[in-house]
């Protein structure tokens, strides 16, 4: 049997810094639908994944950290006295984290922390917040800091704001956190309420599809769909003066205004207020276990991306044409900001395997090599696995 990657990293730190560890698994995520939704308040449905990773800590005497990154081989020291500021690597990611701790509580000690594991990396299932909530998690189960739930959220989605400088919403964090094994999260993105939803991994898989495309012009193009999205709400809030984000504009209200706007937002805003609606008719498709209707709303969720917000790219559109000839794929659309990146297909358990060959056998990415598929069970999320034993 082959050994399981929280054992690796438990090894990886006893070799490393000679004595048993806490072990903490933070999973990665995927988001079943609701595309472009959160930065206009609307709401997403992300799920935690059996991917993760592991975290191994001990306290250590004194205000120095040692991390060590298990699968890079590398290994940084800091001080809690005098956190560095950014450097643009794979350090940024914690030590953003000790630098909220620290100021969120000031009695947090040195200790030493390797972690690792098989979340792949520029795959859409947000290893970065599974790094940075995950170790905020660890640390104060470790150091028994008295954190809610939601402020590790909030502080590791700082983290990622402030310190590493990436402007992402919460949902990636909040999954992290509060995901439940076997369901789904349906987050409220302007009041962070969640409900959960089920979701039977014993009948079905997400799989997640990767184009090998990464396209520089996701930042500039998202900051440009974002301007869109508020140019329409302007415009209807001149009628509508309690309208504050796309979330408060009913298909009715933005049809009354149609001339009005330019073609291109109208086809922004259309495209939100539509995606809105089928998470929110998807959460009760999942309610009633009618998996095929939920499916055919993630195929209405990807043409609504391709053709209204227009962040597909033709190997996306690809993968999700290949899906939808596999008569085990119930749902296909891409995943994440756009142009390049992932698939995410909904698939019966049983028809997994076929799937992922058919993908690799018609499907070729753009640096000629084998297609790379990741079958998911949903699981829950952020936990403590082990504790040393007591002496």
């Amino acid at each position: 049997m082959p050994e399981s990657q929280a054992e690796r990293i438990r090894k990886t730190f006893t070799a490393r810094f000679g004595r048993e560890p806490m072990l903490v698994r933070s999973p990665g995520r995927v988001n079943l639908i609701g595309e472009h939704t959160d930065y206009n308040e609307g709401f997403v449905l992300p799920a935690a994944v059996d991917r993760a990773v592991i975290f191994a800590v001990a306290p250590r005497d004194g205000r120095q950290v040692r991390l060590l990154a298990a699968d890079l081989g590398e290994e940084c020291a800091v001080s809690l006295d005098r956190l560095p500021k950014p450097r643009r690597g794979w350090a940024d990611y914690p030590v953003g984290v000790l630098e909220g701790l620290r100021r969120a509580r000031p009695r947090l000690g040195g200790f030493d922390c390797a972690f690792g594991g098989d979340i792949p990396v520029g795959a859409g299932m947000s290893s970065s917040a599974a790094v940075q909530a995950g170790l905020a998690y660890a640390l104060d189960a470790l150091f028994e800091l008295g954190l809610a739930p939601l402020e590790l959220v909030k502080l590791a989605q700082r983290a990622e704001n402030e310190y590493v400088g990436v402007r992402c919403g919460i949902m990636d964090q909040y999954t992290n956190i509060f995901a439940r094994n076997g369901q789904v999260l349906r987050l409220d993105c302007r009041t962070l309420a969640a409900e959960h939803y089920p979701f039977p991994s014993n009948k079905l898989r997400v799989v997640l599809c990767d184009t090998g495309v990464r396209h520089a012009l996701g930042a500039s193009e998202y900051n440009v769909r974002r301007a869109q999205c508020e140019e329409g709400v302007q415009r209807i809030r001149r009628a509508h003066p309690a309208v504050r984000s796309l979330r408060d504009v009913t298909p009715d209200m933005l049809a009354a205004v149609r001339r009005e706007l330019d073609p291109v937002v109208w086809r922004r805003c259309a495209y939100v207020i539509a995606e809105n609606a089928r998470l929110l008719a998807g959460c009760e498709d999942l309610r009633r276990g009618d998996f095929a209707v939920f499916g055919e709303r993630m195929g209405q969720s990807h043409a609504g991306l391709r053709d209204e917000y227009e962040v597909s790219c033709p190997e996306l559109d690809r993968l999700v044409a290949i899906a939808w000839t596999d008569p085990a794929v119930l749902g296909a659309r891409m995943m994440g900001g756009g142009f390049g990146g992932c698939t995410v297909n909904l698939v019966r358990a049983d028809g997994v395997a076929a799937f992922a060959e058919r993908v690799r056998r018609t499907y070729r990415p753009p640096d000629g090599g084998p297609a790379k598929v990741y079958a998911c069970r949903i699981e829950g999320g952020t936990r403590v696995i082990a504790r040393p034993p007591v002496l």
